[in-house]
């Protein structure tokens, strides 16, 4: 019987073998193979994994083709495994089963498209004793939603328009306006006369020595169908003979819009100019901006480029690379228009400043700055031709000279003193080093006179002699309390409202910031600032660009009294009526004070300066290399207020 028991176990054990050893192998699982081609679609190497096809197409150039339009302009782009439906098993051997995959392409960091993609994996079986493999079914489908046979993708930049720079009352500045690039396009002259062509374009065009070697040098250098750009003029400008330049062979005029002011001249340091991006713009943009895009490259046009610029609109399209019909829009993301930038600047104000300077036709760096006082609006910031496109009016860091005596005086009148208090006002006076008064200083207002009579004919003496009366603390928050010194934290805009020390000071520079040399410093916008809080009765921050941060920004630190501004607006008074700026201002109506300033400035040069009141308007004029404030500053003065 134990024979017979051994002899059934050991059958049964190998029937038991010999069907482990012959039976099929078991379905492989699903998601390594699932996630093995997660990886080749994100990486484009298809080549490793098993698939079936209807067709001969090969599925690595396939997707080369499909997706070459959409890698070029996204940034690194995922691929990941969704889900995974359950394993289904057949009869015969066979098992399937669906991946879902999720796409993501950034094109910006706020502009993704995203989408899935199904695919159909199938088990053929296995073969023989070896497990067979999964295998996916390529269909275009794969890669973008519901994508044919034969189609491409491709993505199109939807470009904003870009908005408007208005002024006071909402009046246009810069929009788009009708431009011709104007250059030499290579393919239209022979090529022994391109260097010629070139040539002739910039006399036209007026150009100096280096714009024109410059013109000839790129003209000879690019490819033989080129077409180098020279400049870009408006339709209606004047200054340009556009017949010659449309006569004149191998010479093309493109036309175009461009987001401008109303002249090339137009407030330009301070609205600054557009232009084709650059490789740092580009780059410091996160794919807002791209290769030929027109921003801002300086001023305000650079500094709110993105809010004037807006946001480009991205579209993503399917078609076919042989086929007439229009692109299917896969995905989309709208354009989002620029938006309007809101200055304080009068337009006919800055006009007429910018051609008073003109007129007068000074060399050297020259400003006109006009702020409100009521708003402290800035109503022009005309910077002259010898700034030389730099912005003057609103960054020149000069000494104010004698114009900063209206900050003194208030230093004194906080001390004690009053426009009827008697100084002295020798003709020089020493304090840690010699003093004198301007050539030309009236005899009659030497020697002991009121104060009101020191400061309308600019008796630096009787300033500095007030040196140990006013602490240069004193004279620090002085200035200060007029606007000058201040951060310009209203502004909107780059700009400097000058510097006054505080303390660590020698005795001699002590007293030479009486009248306003040694260490302090102004710009026009500044003192165009101090004459605007004396107007108005309370200290002023300039602003220039309307935000809800310059609109809703605290006051600024500045202590200055309706009665003080009163007085000091009186003490400019004398200075019209018969100070040194009674010739320069007389018979112009409507001015409340004025006070004029020379300093010794870099190289030898005599800034010169005026300040004026006329109604609620503080005004300033600088001009770097001058004679006297009364004699080079006062007639821009006179012109400017005349006309306003």
């Amino acid at each position: 019987m134990l024979g017979v028991v051994a002899g059934v176990a050991l059958a049964a054990a190998a029937v038991a073998l010999g069907w482990f050893l012959l039976r099929e192998p078991p379905v492989p699982a699903p998601d390594p193979a699932a996630e093995n081609l997660a990886a080749a679609l994100g990486s484009g190497e298809l080549a490793g994994v098993p698939m079936t096809t209807e067709t001969s197409v090969v599925p690595e150039e396939q997707y080369e083709a499909v997706f070459a339009g959409l890698v070029e302009s996204a940034d690194e782009f995922e691929v990941s495994l969704a889900e995974t439906t359950p394993v289904t098993e057949a009869d015969d051997g066979t098992a399937s089963f669906t991946a879902t995959y999720a796409w993501s392409w950034p094109f910006t960091e706020d502009e993704v498209w995203e989408y899935t993609t199904d695919v159909e994996f199938t088990y053929p079986g296995a073969d023989g004793r070896e497990p067979g493999e999964w295998q996916a079914a390529w269909t275009p489908a794969i890669l973008a939603p519901e994508l044919e046979s034969g189609e491409r993708l491709a993505v199109e930049r939807v470009a904003p328009r870009r908005a408007d720079i208005v002024g006071a009352g909402g009046k246009t500045i810069v929009t788009e306006r009708d431009v011709l690039t104007v250059g030499v396009d290579k393919s239209r002259v022979d090529a022994d006369r391109w260097s010629a062509t070139a040539e002739t374009l910039a006399d036209l065009l007026d150009f100096g020595d280096e714009a024109r070697a410059d013109l000839v040098a790129r003209t000879e250098s690019s490819g033989d169908k080129a077409f180098v750009q020279a400049i870009v003029i408006r339709v209606s400008d004047p200054d340009y003979d556009r017949q010659a330049l449309e006569e004149t062979p191998g010479v093309l005029l493109i036309p175009g819009t461009r987001a401008l002011a109303p002249t090339a001249e137009f407030a330009r340091p301070v609205l600054g100019t557009t232009g084709e991006a650059t490789a740092e713009i580009i780059e410091e943009s996160d794919g807002r901006v791209e290769a030929g895009d027109v921003v801002g490259v300086s001023g305000l046009q650079a500094a709110y480029d993105e809010q004037l610029g807006g946001t480009p609109g991205i579209r993503v399209t399917a078609a076919k690379a042989d086929g007439d019909d229009e692109p299917r829009e896969l995905w989309a993301k709208e354009a989002k228009d620029g938006e309007t930038v809101e200055l304080t600047l009068d337009v006919a104000m800055q006009q007429h400043a910018e051609r008073v300077l003109a007129e007068a036709g000074e060399d050297s760096p020259s400003a006109v700055v006009a702020v409100d006082s009521t708003t402290g609006g800035v109503l022009a910031a005309a910077s002259g031709e010898g700034s030389q496109g730099y912005n003057t009016a609103m960054l020149g860091q000069y000494p104010p000279g004698s114009t900063f005596k209206i900050a003194s005086a208030l230093g004194m009148l906080r001390n004690g003193l009053t426009p009827d208090s008697t100084v002295s006002c020798p003709e020089r006076i020493v304090v840690g080093k010699e003093f004198d008064n301007v050539d030309g200083y009236p005899a009659g207002a030497l020697g002991e006179v009121p104060f009101r009579t020191a400061f309308a004919h600019s008796c630096n003496t009787a300033m500095v002699g007030q040196h140990e009366l006013v602490s240069q603390q004193d004279l620090h928050d002085a200035a200060a309390s007029l606007g000058l010194g201040l951060e310009a934290s209203r502004l909107g805009a780059a700009g400097y409202l000058g510097e006054v020390p505080a303390a660590d000071i020698s005795e001699a520079d002590h007293a030479a910031s009486f009248i306003g040399q040694a260490r302090v410093l102004a710009s026009p916008l500044a003192m165009a600032t101090v004459a605007a809080s004396a107007a108005g009765g309370s200290t002023v921050s300039p602003m220039l660009v309307v935000t809800d941060e310059t609109e809703g920004a605290e006051a600024p630190s500045g202590t200055l009294r309706e009665n003080e501004a009163a007085t000091l607006r009186e003490l400019m008074g004398g200075v019209v009526e018969e100070g040194s700026a009674r010739d320069a201002l007389a018979g112009v109506s409507g001015v409340v004070g004025a006070k004029t300033g020379s300093a010794e400035g870099n190289d030898g040069k005599t800034n010169v300066w005026m300040v004026a009141i006329k109604g609620d308007i503080g005004v300033a004029v600088f001009v770097e290399d001058g004679d006297l404030g009364s004699t080079t500053a006062g007639p821009i003065m006179r012109d400017f207020l005349a006309g306003n």
